[in-house]
Parts: C-alpha cells; sequence; structure tokens
C-alpha cells in the first residue's frame, strides 16, 4: 500500500484486509465498512475530501445498492429529484433555509437571513423605508433621508421583506 500512497487501519485475517476498517486513497477520499479478502464487502462508507459521501453495500469491490449524499446534505435520488430542476432553479441549501426561486427574493451572505421590518429593505447595515423615505439604523433609529438615486437603487436592488414583496409583484404583473 505505501507505494501507491493508500493505508488501512481495522481488522485482518490471513494477511489480508477483513472485517471492520478504514481504507484511506492518496486522493484523500476515504472509506469506512465492512471488508472481506481484501475488498470492500458488506455495509460501508467512501467519504470524499469535498464533503460528500456514498454509502453503499458491497460484495466483493463493487458497490450492488447505494446512496449518494452531497456536501450540503442532499441525498441524491434518482427518481423524484428536485434539486436545481426546470421550474425551481434553487440550490438544496437555498430550498432547506427557505430562500425563494430566482427573481423572488435578492440573496444574502447572512445566516439566518435577518427579519426585514414590514415593508422595510435590507441595505445592509440599515433598513429602507420606501413610503417614509427614511433609513434607520437596526434598531430603527433615523439614520438619512434618501434622496430620488438613493431610492431608486435600493428598490431595485436590496432584499424586501417577503410578504410586502409578493404583494408587490402582484401589483405590478396583474
Amino acid at each position: 500500500m505505501e507505494y501507491v500512497g493508500s493505508s488501512y487501519e481495522g481488522e485482518i485475517k490471513n494477511e489480508r484486509m477483513e472485517g471492520k476498517g478504514k481504507y484511506s486513497f492518496p486522493t484523500d477520499t476515504k472509506y469506512e465498512g465492512e471488508m472481506k479478502d481484501g475488498m470492500f464487502h458488506g455495509k460501508g462508507t467512501l467519504y470524499f475530501p469535498n464533503g460528500s459521501k456514498y454509502d453503499a453495500r458491497w460484495e466483493n469491490g463493487v458497490a450492488v445498492e447505494g446512496k449518494y449524499t452531497f456536501a450540503d446534505g442532499l441525498v441524491f435520488e434518482e427518481e423524484n429529484w428536485q434539486y436545481c430542476d426546470g421550474y425551481d432553479r434553487r440550490f438544496y441549501t437555498e430550498v432547506t433555509d427557505s430562500l425563494k426561486p430566482a427573481g423572488r427574493s435578492q440573496l444574502t451572505n447572512r445566516i439566518p437571513p435577518r427579519e426585514i421590518p414590514k415593508g422595510c429593505y435590507d441595505c445592509g447595515e440599515s433598513f429602507y423605508n420606501p413610503n417614509t423615505r427614511v433609513v434607520m439604523n437596526p434598531n430603527m433609529k433615523f439614520v438619512r433621508n434618501a434622496d430620488d438615486d438613493e431610492h431608486e437603487w435600493i428598490v431595485r436592488t436590496c432584499r424586501k421583506q417577503w410578504d410586502e414583496f409578493v404583494g408587490h409583484q402582484e401589483k405590478h404583473e396583474g
């Protein structure tokens, strides 16, 4: 194994990998599970360097049944695949973290996204009320009045409180 850069920790029988063990590839992929006669055999998991994994049942080194889980927790399913489909282009983490489909919401890198006051926009360090044209700090204290350019930029660019945004869209689309 040292010639190819692999390593093994675990049970050995007749000088072969057999029983439970951990096999590491030179690519940083790792296998943890059952072995028989030097091969993956029984239940075992391949862990990939990117954080994904493949849980499988192995027979003589061949996976006969298994499931692949992406690094973000999404399990691959050949049937009923709902990840990034033709109708909803969101990534799995956007679906599980309640981010809305593209075109309906501006994304944020805050986890979790902060609560936006009703009718307001999230401007990063502040909130903006388009009706009063007032920019407020996170404690809702006055910061400044927005001029026409700032108002237009915020309305075009920033995330808006979700329920209000849907109503705003329906008014303009209907």
